[in-house]
């Protein structure tokens, strides 16, 4: 990840207490969507960066409806962001009304928030078009003085968009996850290698790879990690790992083997 600035980081401290206490009374006194919206530009101006006037917009048109915000830089958009009233609670539901106004405007990120709780997506323009969530954070828990929280801050902000942030956290966040590395224990060569270490433990105790896989699948990993949409993409892009990494190994022992079989045809000829 990129280094946040020492401007950003007081920018990200200073601005971020002040919203915190804004959106407290906010949610105190159950304010409605129109009012949390208009919070929220002031949020994304003064917290993240963007332009009031420029670059934060309420009348972007998808196909004759509105989303609530947009972010656009040299009118490009950059996220939408679909804004629910601050008491209401986050649902699945509402992100796939976000999904139809990014599917059908071929915007990739989409930020679904109630002010309070915020949800960072990345839309996979697949058949049929799917989404992942790549962060998510309470806005009232954050500690603006950390790394981490700074990271986090950093997704959204304007500066971060220059430095391809959200890519290299979404990057990140594909491969350190408990799916991708439920499937990765559950892949022969893992599987295999444990099997080694028992049989060293057990002093050569017969144990079959199937053996393993049922206890772990089974017994050690939570059934979500191994049932599902987000089991069976990981499941997949481990395999095609695999799969390519054992076609570069092919290929290297077959150029190292053409050496030695030219110099044996030469002889027997």
């Amino acid at each position: 990840m990129a280094k946040v600035s020492k401007k950003i980081s007081n920018r990200f401290v200073k601005s971020v207490a002040k919203f915190q206490k804004v959106l407290q009374i906010a949610k105190d006194r159950d304010i409605n969507e129109s009012d949390t919206v208009s919070i929220l530009t002031d949020v994304f101006s003064e917290v993240f960066g963007y332009d009031k006037y420029l670059e934060i917009t309420r009348e972007f048109a998808i196909r004759n409806t509105y989303c609530d915000l947009a972010l656009k830089i040299d009118e490009k958009v950059q996220y939408l962001i679909e804004v629910k009233a601050i008491g209401i609670q986050l649902k699945d539901e509402h992100m796939k009304q976000a999904l139809d106004y990014g599917a059908n405007h071929g915007v990739e990120w989409v930020i679904l928030t109630n002010g309070v709780e915020w949800k960072v997506y990345k839309i996979r323009f697949e058949k049929p078009i799917n989404y992942d969530l790549v962060c998510s954070f309470n806005f009232l828990e954050l500690n603006a003085r950390t790394d981490k929280d700074q990271e986090l801050l950093f997704i959204v902000a304007k500066e971060g968009l220059a430095k391809n942030t959200r890519k290299e956290y979404y990057k990140k966040a594909q491969t350190i996850n408990r799916f991708i590395i439920g499937n990765l224990i559950l892949n022969d060569i893992i599987l295999n290698s444990i099997r080694k270490e028992l049989r060293k433990l057990s002093d050569g105790v017969s144990i079959n790879v199937s053996e393993i896989e049922n206890i772990v699948r089974n017994e050690i990993l939570k059934r979500e990690i191994v049932e599902g949409d987000d089991a069976k993409f990981a499941e997949s892009r481990i395999s095609r790992f695999y799969k390519k990494a054992n076609k570069k190994s092919q290929k290297k022992k077959a150029e190292k083997a053409y050496p030695v079989v030219e110099a044996v045809n030469s002889v027997t000829k």
